[in-house]
């Protein structure tokens, strides 16, 4: 049995799937596991967290071969999906010698248009509310794999999985990201907010009130700040990024991360006592550990009764970051009326069984493959 695990993207995804890779490999000997990557600095991530978790595990790395000037068409103006696509395409030989390929983003259906007949399961990366985790593609996956009943019963009643092939209960970055107390960032005892602006401007905080926020904070006598944006927010973050931001990193209560990999391993989501944002579904993995909410609304959403914002229930939800510094007071103030509603979302969202997860993932791919359900040609 032949296994791939790509990563097209940006490395925030590799955690929601690489735990699983390493468990296959570990639980099955006569699976080939290999993971393969457009960029050396993927790549090394990847093998990085496996020499750190799972040293047993065999496991090839593959770097995908990309022709000349291919990663500059990329920064001239390429589309992210468009170009990820054309990876897949010239690399659609070495994606045909699989029997599956496990992904943790969509994009890598296209691989079906393509002709591939490898299995196709999904991982997921993420676990909020927001419509594209509910697409209607994802009936295309032979078998998909997702944290709780919350989604599950979401994908069920729209029919875009089927019993038989899903297993939920399955959140595998849980495995091996951090998920203890944060580290002490800030040399005071002031507390400490996370603000998570999401990266597509229709839905996103930044454009139109991101200055104002880090402006509120730079001036804050009473708080400290981690900003820490979506990883595609600045994809990749360049100098002239940062240099936009010198005014702000220079103070001893401000931390700035455009996109390190502390930025998608929980660190400031454990560091922080106050989460702000707006669609991040990391605010799902923040409440992992109940805390204040404040969600930023600059768009005007009709956001009561939509699924794709149910996670605004769980903290105020301001129109104006005018009088941002009072709003996280009381956020602070109001905590204690929240937590029942947290811990519910939170159990409905990770309905996870003791002990790390990815086993289950991947005992529940190995038995699908095994069983010959999927595209694949397991027999």
């Amino acid at each position: 049995m032949r296994l791939v695990f790509p990563y097209l993207a940006q490395a925030h995804q590799v955690l929601h799937s690489l735990p699983i890779a390493a468990a296959i490999a570990q639980r099955d000997p006569q699976a080939q596991v290999h993971v393969a990557a457009v960029s050396a600095a993927q790549l090394d991530f990847a093998c990085r967290l496996i020499e750190r978790h799972a040293p047993q595990a065999r496991i090839a790395f593959d770097l995908l071969p990309l022709g000349p000037g291919d990663a500059a068409r990329l920064v001239l103006g390429w589309g992210k999906t468009h170009f990820k696509q054309y990876t897949l395409l010239r690399n659609r030989g070495y994606f045909n010698g699989f029997d599956a390929v496990v992904t943790p983003e969509r994009t890598s259906l296209f691989l079906r248009r393509i002709g591939i007949k490898a299995a196709l399961i999904w991982t997921r990366h993420g676990a909020g509310d927001r419509e594209i985790g509910f697409a209607e593609d994802v009936r295309e996956f032979d078998f998909v794999l997702m944290a709780g009943r919350k989604i599950e019963q979401r994908l069920l009643a729209a029919g875009l999985i089927r019993p038989g092939a899903y297993r939920s209960g399955v959140y595998a970055k849980f495995d091996w990201a951090q998920r203890a107390v944060g580290e002490r960032l800030f040399d005071n005892d002031r507390p400490t907010v996370l603000y998570n602006p999401h990266f597509r401007a229709a839905l996103s905080s930044w454009p139109r009130w991101g200055r104002a926020v880090l402006d509120a904070f730079a001036a804050s006598t009473r708080y400290n700040l981690i900003f820490a944006p979506h990883v595609r927010l600045f994809d990749p973050p360049r100098a002239a990024d940062y240099a936009a931001l010198a005014p702000y990193q220079g103070l001893p209560h401000v931390h700035v991360d455009l996109g390190s990999e502390r930025s998608i391993d929980m660190s400031y989501t454990q560091a922080a006592d106050l989460y702000l944002g707006d669609v991040s579904s990391q605010v799902a993995e923040f409440l992992s550990r109940p805390r204040p909410c404040v969600f930023l609304d600059a768009h005007d959403t009709p956001w009561q009764h939509d699924p794709n914002y149910r996670f605004w229930a769980l903290g105020p939800v301001l129109n104006s970051v005018a009088r941002l510094e009072d709003e996280l007071d009381r956020a602070f103030e109001q905590q204690r009326a929240q937590v029942v509603a947290q811990q519910r979302y939170v159990a409905d969202t990770f309905e996870l069984e003791p002990g790390p997860s990815a086993p289950r993932g991947a005992e529940a791919i190995i038995q699908f493959l095994r069983a010959g359900r999927g595209a694949g040609r397991i027999a």
